[in-house]
């Protein structure tokens, strides 16, 4: 509908309301307390486990061949040919340089995998007993949230992305003043992001718009 003296615009998917302001995160307790609960740590199983299998093979193969050696046999091809390579080769070679950048960038992203905590996807809960920690999954979370969305009214559909420090919600509504509906998905996200019970709680960034004209006429 429109007020009498106003002109009659299409919908378009530009027409919408973005806020934050109606959702203040709950402070983060201090480090120490129940309530101060870090990230999960990934048990990065398949890198270590990896690692370890080339470093035992090598080790093992190299082991092997300088027993041999010292037991009177000839050294192995492979060590051979590595030596005669080796002695050969300069340093500013291209081929030098490649190996080495890439053993390089090997360990460095090693020594990423070993101070990085890892596990992005579990938000950590807070604490309420010392010796307990819990874990919500992102997607759980966005869930939940994407339901509190439904619930209002005008909402026609919600699309959920759930950060580890901000949680970006887009509505869409078909009926109802964008910035009402806006309003009130403020207030059911913010209860519901308080509810999760989370140690650090995101920011909150509601976008609300209007669905393509051709689907209204669609439904309608």
């Amino acid at each position: 509908m429109t007020e009498p003296g106003q002109s009659h615009r299409p919908v378009r998917e530009l027409d919408q309301s973005a806020s934050a302001a109606a959702y203040d995160p709950a402070p983060v307790p201090p480090e120490g307390e129940h309530g101060g609960a870090g990230r999960f740590w990934s048990a990065r199983r398949v890198p270590a486990a990896l690692l370890a299998l080339v470093v035992l093979a090598g080790s093992g193969l190299l082991l092997y061949d300088v027993a041999a050696v010292r037991a009177g046999r000839p050294a192995m091809y492979w060590r051979r040919a590595l030596a005669g390579h080796l002695d050969r080769w300069r340093l500013d070679e291209v081929a030098v340089l490649a190996v080495a950048a890439a053993a390089v960038l090997v360990g460095v992203w090693l020594i990423v995998l070993a101070v990085t905590p890892g596990l992005r996807g579990v938000l950590p809960m807070h604490r309420d007993r010392a010796h307990v920690r819990a874990g919500l999954d992102r997607q759980a979370a966005a869930l939940v949230l994407r339901d509190r969305a439904m619930e209002v009214s005008g909402v026609q559909s919600v699309r959920v992305r759930m950060g580890r420090t901000k949680a970006t919600v887009r509505a869409r509504s078909h009926f109802r003043e964008l910035d009402d509906v806006r309003a009130d998905l403020d207030t059911a996200l913010g209860i519901g992001l308080k509810e999760l019970g989370l140690a650090r709680p995101p920011a909150l960034a509601v976008h609300v718009g209007r669905p393509p004209a051709g689907k209204l006429r669609s439904e309608g």
